[in-house]
């Protein structure tokens, strides 16, 4: 790996994914004792991050604001209503929708989702987040497993984590006797990989390999692919990983009934395309053109954000479920 790659970061613009289009905040409570009035702080009192009803809306809004953003390829159309890994995607996509289509998304088809299931963490402090799993009318089969997370009892719901999960491969969740979910540490000992290493760990994982994580698409796959395209004649693809774990970007994570943990967390992926003498780089489609700053001679640099969902067992290999990854930002050289 040259260290040209390395030192070339490039500007973090928001990310794209052609696949796809792709915790609330505990209200004060107060109670009277024979003393009086006592206050009870939502940052520090173990509570429900929200009602039913209440994740119900937010779904509700947030499909709304999507589908206004995808209709007119405009981002600030659902900027309040997406964070993290999400944001990065979908910004980027919208980003290169407008460039290439300014009067809007001719193609655009309404997100519907549908039959949706909220499991509801009950924790202290923030953020509070949720789960919603739904049927949606793209993406076949898969249900749409998406994170709401907020960071103040003012704040708005944002969805920080979308991926696309099998519905046979959703794990039944650890809930208490009132139906809420128990959030798992990011220095959780008691799991294959602590939740707040897994984003280390894979992207260590597609560099070098291990057996860290069990065989599958996302994992072992994957890296088979990279090394075949690595190999083409003419073209030197070179790759780095880098883990997120920061602010929006930290990992979360959710007890499951056998207790493991289901686990989202996000990556950051480099390609770079570097062409021999008298070759040149395969051109690529309009939409990566439209993140491309720079003229495209002999290399191209693409930038990646990725947003992974994980069964992390007790003992054994950790799985990774389902991942979504777009494309933030390019650059020609």
């Amino acid at each position: 790996m040259s260290r040209d790659l390395g030192l070339r970061r490039l500007n973090r613009l928001r990310g794209l994914d052609r696949s796809v289009l792709v915790a609330a905040a505990s209200v004060t409570a107060l109670s009277l004792t024979a003393s009086g009035c006592v206050v009870v702080h939502g940052e520090r009192e173990v509570l429900p991050a929200t009602t039913r009803a209440e994740a119900a809306k937010a779904l509700e809004e947030f499909t709304a604001a999507y589908n206004a953003a995808d209709k007119a390829y405009d981002s600030s159309l659902d900027a309040d209503h997406t964070t993290g890994a999400l944001a990065d995607i979908d910004g980027a996509r919208l980003k290169a929708g407008r460039a290439n289509s300014p009067e809007g998304n001719a193609n655009h088809v309404p997100l519907k989702l549908t039959d949706a299931k909220f499991t509801i963490v009950e924790k202290a402090g923030w953020p509070r987040w949720f789960v919603a799993d739904a049927a949606g009318n793209k993406g076949g089969v898969s249900r749409w497993l998406l994170v709401f997370t907020r960071d103040g009892l003012d704040e708005p719901w944002q969805v920080a984590y979308l991926t696309l999960v099998a519905p046979d491969d959703i794990p039944e969740f650890k809930t208490d006797a009132d139906g809420w979910a128990e959030a798992v540490p990011a220095n959780s000992a008691g799991l294959a990989v602590q939740p707040g290493e897994l984003s280390r760990r894979y992207a260590a994982f597609l560099k070098d390999g291990g057996d860290a994580f069990a065989e599958g698409p996302h994992t072992s796959a994957w890296r088979t692919l990279r090394e075949k395209r690595a190999e083409r004649p003419g073209l030197v693809t070179q790759y780095i990983d880098e883990p997120m774990t920061n602010g929006d970007y930290a990992p979360l994570a959710l007890r499951t009934k056998d207790g493991g943990a289901l686990v989202f967390f996000t990556t950051r992926h480099f390609e770079k395309q570097t062409a021999a003498a008298g070759a040149s780089v395969p051109t690529p489609n309009k939409d990566v053109l439209a993140l491309t700053e720079g003229e495209i001679t002999q290399s191209l640099t693409m930038e990646f954000v990725s947003n992974e969902v994980a069964l992390d067992p007790a003992d054994g290999a950790v799985e990774v479920l389902g991942r979504i990854q777009g494309l933030t930002s390019a650059k020609g050289e």
